[in-house]
């Protein structure tokens, strides 16, 4: 178990990242007068259209002042793969991504663009790729986890800090839950300072680990169905994710895919924000949990939705997976 990321750590984390990542607004939602005032965080503002750049830029950061980079790999949905991808083009070295063989053609798009070598697998060769942290073919590049490492957390953490900052009296705190590095950061940030915030997990209806893990009171593995949500919503919570999440997040809103696909379509319709389902599922709990004590933030994860599937949410329709 690695020590644990401290406020102090996060602080260091957005030095390294200041100059590439984008301090994303917090913008007001319009909604009925007489509940709590939402904000949304745009974190599918970012370089390469979601927050991983702040974690995957602290990773790389952080190795290089540690020794010579040959070179990257990471397991990942999507969004992890563009990130690291864009930041080792930046820093001129190679990059590889193992990404699962149901993967998004738009998320699949942006890793070519930016460079990387992708390896396709079945999603269950991913995760475990993904657990074991190598991939014998690729043993001789620096692996770099996508959410599991305390550079990816304290990366992650800089978006909490901007939270904090500029909404100084936020209550409730609603975040997509994948493998937790988000929600590990960003509740980090705010409630190691502001302990009386609540800091609220996200997940689909079709893999929900951590509101399991919560029941169990340990870290549990629960059956996934693919959906079009396909930047969270894995089959289990990693023990040593449990041991670092378990003081800090309490509350797991589990949404169906319905109220996800609506809230992309609300997105786009009264703001005119495309997010992805994993972005989409923070807005759905903040527009369900408005009786909670405000301000409530969601934290807006991605904005790398496929055609075909924001096309279908906009229609009203479920986008299959």
């Amino acid at each position: 178990m690695a020590e644990p990321v401290t406020v102090d750590d996060i602080l260091a984390a957005r030095e390294r990242i200041r100059s590439t990542v984008v301090r994303t607004p917090l913008i007001p939602w319009d909604g009925p007068p007489g509940r709590a005032k939402i904000y949304l965080k745009l974190d599918n503002l970012q370089p390469t259209g979601s927050f991983k750049v702040r974690g995957a830029g602290n990773s790389l950061a952080v190795a290089a002042e540690r020794g010579n980079v040959p070179g990257v790999y990471t397991t990942s949905a999507g969004n992890m793969a563009q990130a690291l991808a864009w930041h080792a083009r930046r820093l001129g070295i190679p990059c590889s991504a193992i990404v699962p063989d149901s993967a998004p053609e738009v998320k699949l798009a942006g890793i070519r663009r930016h460079g990387a070598q992708i390896i396709q697998l079945p999603w269950d060769q991913v995760w475990q790729v993904m657990i074991e942290g190598r991939y014998g073919p690729l043993k001789d590049l620096l692996y770099v986890p996508p959410f599991n490492s305390n550079e990816m957390i304290a990366g992650n953490g800089t978006a909490g800090l901007e939270i904090l900052e500029e909404l100084p009296d936020v209550r409730t705190v609603f975040v997509p839950f994948g493998g937790g590095g988000l929600i590990a950061g960003i509740a980090t940030a705010i409630r190691r300072q502001r302990p009386e915030v609540k800091v609220v997990a996200c997940e689909p209806e079709t893999a929900a680990p951590f509101a399991a893990s919560l029941k169990a009171g340990r870290a549990a593995e629960v059956d996934r169905i693919p959906s079009f949500v396909d930047g969270i919503g894995t089959r289990n919570v990693l023990p040593e994710m449990w041991a670092r999440l378990a003081g800090l997040v309490q509350w797991s809103r589990v949404l169906t895919l319905k109220q996800i696909a609506t809230a992309v379509r609300t997105c786009f319709e009264t703001h005119h924000i495309v997010v992805e389902g994993a972005g989409a599922a923070s807005v759905a709990a903040a527009l369900l949990e408005q009786q909670l004590d405000g301000p409530i933030v969601a934290f807006v994860s991605g904005g790398n939705i496929d055609r075909t599937k924001l096309v279908s949410a906009l229609e009203g329709k479920v986008p299959g997976p």
